[in-house]
């Protein structure tokens, strides 16, 4: 849930995008986990760092509104769940759909192994660029956000901040 407004922008309207380790996306959205990554992380930290909704799981927030996850390392944000860490972080500043439900279906359409997806940046992340998109935005990192999202592309190479986040890998 986001704490500010969210305008989701297609991905063909956005030059780039690097993580800078702000922490903002920790700090103001809450985490939804799927069964297998609710799995994971309770095996592996316990029960109490995650909280359920009615029908979602979700990282668990410290006091302060932050992800209890996020560590910081001289100003650097960065997960401490890097080799479990949930695919919405993953993905995160964007969205990956099956319908264009935020509008421009031409600016926000990638095929991706034989599908047609949508994917929107959330304009709350500093690390985006606006513009014609770049060729390795669009051939290796957008390639990559989809391919996390269909579930082919267990690690991230180009996404969100971890140790490979400036070595982008092509597929």
């Amino acid at each position: 849930m986001a704490k500010s407004s969210v305008q989701f922008v297609p991905w063909r309207q956005i030059s780039f995008w690097r993580c800078y380790g702000c922490g903002r996306c920790c700090r103001d959205y809450s985490v939804v986990l799927n069964f297998s990554e609710w799995l994971t992380i309770t095996q592996t930290f316990g029960a109490q760092t995650t909280v359920t909704g009615m029908d979602r799981f979700f990282i668990k927030r410290l006091a302060d509104g932050t992800c209890s996850f996020l560590c910081n390392h001289a100003g650097n944000y960065l997960c401490s769940l890097q080799n479990m860490k949930p695919n919405a972080c993953k993905i995160w500043p964007f969205k990956v759909l099956a319908e264009p439900k935020y509008g421009q279906p031409n600016d926000a359409a990638f095929d991706c192994a034989g599908k047609r997806l949508y994917i929107y940046a959330d304009s709350n992340c500093s690390g985006l660029r606006y513009g014609p998109p770049t060729w390795e935005f669009s051939s290796i990192t957008v390639k990559e956000f989809a391919a996390i999202a269909l579930g082919f592309c267990p690690t991230q190479h180009s996404s969100t901040r971890n140790s490979n986040s400036y070595g982008a890998r092509r597929f």
